[in-house]
């Protein structure tokens, strides 16, 4: 149950499309990462906190992350920027609440932010729990978050929403109490989002599946599978549907991790994941996809 509400409990930005004559290591301080995984910007998170999922604006000149506390009672979406005098001091994003927020990511054009909140829907009927919510960028600014309306949705818990370049949205969902947990999928047609479909991976080797992130360029799908602990899966695009889940190499999959995001040029995994001899600790590790990302 710890690596499943660990799944379930997590991280927002800004415009242009990346340019591929700019690599994501040219933005960051730090030496970019070989095919063993490294910690990222460790010292974003207190030592009172956890860490959660994190995602570049798709012109890496913001980072957005969540930071819970350790009784999992409050998340919150904080963002730093990169200037030329290098990264700012965290904020809170101008979209995070007064009820917990997390489990974010931008639509590949970096006009649309989605994420999960507790905040109210208003609408009755529909339960108190993890909704989607979105916000839109306005002249360099984000709206007030509006609730994604999914119809055969209302009733269960949703979280980590990833947007499709055809705005399909994938989420994971469940019964309010995190049982049946899997990854579904909702077209976005003239406005609306229509019934979500549950992705069938054609595997029975884990109970269900969470946290998912499509690549900006909709080739391939990284989620967790939900077994004794967390393990994560790549899943690619074909004309018949998403392949059969591959698990990523040994060197990633050690320690229960979960919510994976492939920076927008795809050369780089970050997922969170217990810090190594520290239980009661969470970093980002980040990897290069280089020597295992296929077509």
């Amino acid at each position: 149950m710890k690596y499943l509400l660990f799944c379930c409990l997590l991280l927002c930005g800004c415009s242009k499309e990346v340019s591929s004559e700019k690599p994501l290591s040219n933005y960051i301080e730090e030496l970019p990462p070989g095919e063993r995984p490294v910690a990222f910007m460790p010292d974003l998170c207190p030592v009172d906190s956890l860490i959660h999922r994190g995602v570049f604006s798709p012109d890496l000149q913001e980072f957005y992350y969540v930071l819970s506390d350790r009784s999992f009672s409050r998340f919150d979406i904080y963002v730093i920027e990169q200037t030329r005098a290098g990264w700012t001091h965290p904020r809170l994003a101008n979209f995070n609440s007064n009820y917990s927020d997390h489990g974010l990511s931008f639509s590949p054009d970096g006009k649309r932010m989605f994420f999960s909140s507790t905040r109210p829907v208003g609408i009755a009927d529909i339960p108190d729990t993890w909704h989607l919510w979105e916000s839109v960028l306005e002249e360099g600014q984000w709206s007030e978050p509006s609730f994604v309306d999914i119809p055969n949705m209302r009733d269960r818990l949703l979280s980590h929403p990833s947007c499709a370049p055809n705005g399909s949205l994938y989420f994971h969902a469940s019964q309010l109490d995190y049982s049946g947990m899997d990854i579904y999928v909702s077209s976005f047609v003239e406005g609306q989002y229509k019934p979500a479909k549950k992705i069938e991976f054609l595997s029975n080797a884990y109970s269900g599946y969470c946290t998912p992130y499509i690549a900006h360029s909709g080739k391939y799908l990284f989620f967790a599978g939900i077994g004794e602990s967390l393990d994560l899966l790549v899943s690619y695009r074909s004309s018949s549907g998403w392949s059969k889940p591959e698990k990523l190499p040994a060197v990633i999959n050690q320690n229960g991790q979960g919510n994976p995001y492939l920076s927008p040029d795809e050369s780089l995994l970050f997922y969170a994941v217990e810090a190594p001899g520290a239980t009661d600790q969470w970093q980002i590790n980040w990897v290069n996809t280089e020597s295992w990302l296929h077509e």
